[in-house]
């Protein structure tokens, strides 16, 4: 990171880069894109966004938003898993009423 870079630089350029990672994941929502899609985008923003203000790299930058983007992948599986267990415990429950 340039050392000549204050604070408040620092401070407005994670900012900005917040902002514009947000934005990208809000257009990834309005644009009838799945969940898996949107979950990895928005990984990838997030993840690209916070390595590369970290460390003033836009190559770091680009791991960070690889690692992002598999950590919104691998979290959206997840969340399917959760879903279709609980629609299997829905289901399982509503067959087995007592008589």
């Amino acid at each position: 990171m340039n050392r000549n870079m204050t604070i408040t630089n620092c401070t407005r350029t994670a900012a900005l880069a917040l902002a514009g990672a947000l934005s990208m994941s809000a257009l990834a929502a309005d644009s009838g894109t799945s969940d898996t899609q949107r979950r990895t985008v928005t990984g990838a923003a997030i993840g690209g966004v916070v390595v590369g203000v970290a460390t003033g790299s836009a190559g770091w930058a680009a791991v960070g938003a690889v690692a992002g983007g598999t950590g919104g992948y691998l979290y959206d599986k997840n969340k399917k898993n959760e879903q279709k267990a609980y629609e299997k415990g829905v289901k399982d429950g509503q067959g087995s009423k007592p008589k």
